[in-house]
């Protein structure tokens, strides 16, 4: 595997780093600027649905750009919505910082992939997705433990300062070390947007957004309902946080594997059927810690295993639009998070944290249908009337 692709997955630590944490610390936030979780969850929400609208939008206006630099124009960006996250002084300050990093992050997550994808051998393809997944879940193992770590130490807003000095190095990084990627012609938004009356290709945006929506029904205030659930002191709420990421950390790259290795259909359909019962049994083994973790620890490699599957469906599924797929897919893994928290909030609001993995397990179990009808052999006659369609 090239350098360049590990400097993406680096990259991609950070971000996800950025991007991950709140869910860790909505608790101090929540404290420190004297707002209820469910509100401070909209950090979650508010965030995710603007990157889901402005990542395709963005993508199509900033398609002439040469990719190295727009990737570095990008984080420049996210830096400063960083800085201000750190000395936001109220809760609408902070909301607003989310919103210029979720603008910017809107091309930060699609580039590393698009990027990896044209500098690896087609082969090769799916472990390269997988890689940039590991590096954005690997935020998980350490940026979120250590994040929480260091705000219940030092408060909440070091974490973001600390933050910004690793942005740095890596715009220094990419700068030096990423080779300059020429663009491709991009497609108009209406166009891209056409390309979804393939009824395939939106039933697997679908899957994704059903998925996470079911996903982040419970990690979003995973902390919540430990300590409301299970009442964890906050060095086990950290531990479980480092289980989780390491199992994120393995699941990205097992998803990447077992796409090459078995297809990308056999994997997406296997990751959906086992995740469904891991949410299911979440709340039946809160009683013993030992069981829960083993739980927690398959939710964690499910949910991380499905997105190199999807990716590298899609690309398969429509080559001539791979970008634009990636970028829809995106989109489509965004409204899915903003989706989830908003449920598990009402939830939480209307009747108790607890009830929220039940609740996610229902929405996934939705999804499993969308993938298996996506997932089905297509008809050389359907195939190809859908290249025709796309001349």
């Amino acid at each position: 595997m090239k350098i360049s692709v590990y400097v993406l997955a680096a990259v991609s630590f950070v971000v996800g780093t950025v991007e991950l944490i709140i869910g860790g610390i909505l608790d101090l936030v929540a404290k420190d600027l004297q707002v209820s979780i469910s509100t401070a969850g909209q950090l979650i929400s508010i965030y995710s649905a603007i990157l889901a609208f402005a990542s395709p939008i963005l993508l199509n206006l900033t398609a002439k750009f040469e990719r190295k630099r727009l990737y570095l124009y990008s984080l420049s960006v996210f830096l400063i919505g960083n800085l201000m996250a750190a000395f936001s002084p109220d809760y609408s300050i902070l909301l607003f910082s989310r919103v210029l990093l979720a603008l910017s992050n809107s091309l930060l997550l699609v580039l590393p992939i698009t990027i990896a994808t044209k500098l690896v051998a087609p082969s090769f393809r799916g472990r390269a997705i997988g890689l940039i997944y590991i590096g954005i879940s690997g935020s998980l193992v350490l940026g979120v433990p250590l994040g929480m770590v260091v705000g219940r130490a030092f408060g909440w807003r070091y974490i973001f300062l600390i933050l910004s000095i690793f942005i740095v190095i890596s715009i220094i990084v990419v700068f030096f070390l990423l080779p300059k990627v020429t663009p491709e012609p991009a497609l108009p938004l209406r166009q891209q947007l056409a390309t979804l009356k393939n009824k395939k290709l939106l039933s697997t945006h679908l899957v994704t957004i059903l998925f996470l929506a079911g996903h982040f029904t419970l990690y979003a205030y995973l902390t919540h309902y430990s300590q409301e659930v299970m009442n964890l002191s906050n060095s086990l709420l950290s531990f479980l946080f480092f289980v989780f990421g390491i199992a994120a950390v393995l699941g990205g790259g097992m998803g990447g594997w077992a796409t090459d290795k078995w297809g990308t259909s056999n994997t997406i359909l296997t990751v959906i059927s086992y995740f469904i019962p891991a949410l299911i049994l979440l709340p039946v083994t809160t009683h013993f810690l030992p069981v829960f973790i083993i739980n927690l620890t398959v939710w964690s490699l499910l949910s991380w295993a499905l997105n190199p599957a999807q990716q590298n469906y899609l690309i398969k599924a429509a080559p001539e639009t791979s970008d634009i797929q990636i970028g829809l897919n995106l989109s489509a893994s965004h409204i899915g998070i903003a989706t989830g928290s908003a449920i598990g909030g009402v939830v939480i609001e209307q009747s108790s944290v607890f009830f929220n993995p039940w609740v996610g397990a229902f929405i996934t179990f939705v999804s499993l249908g969308f993938a298996i009808y996506s997932t089905r052999p297509v008809s050389a006659r359907k195939y190809l009337a859908y290249q025709h369609l796309q001349k």
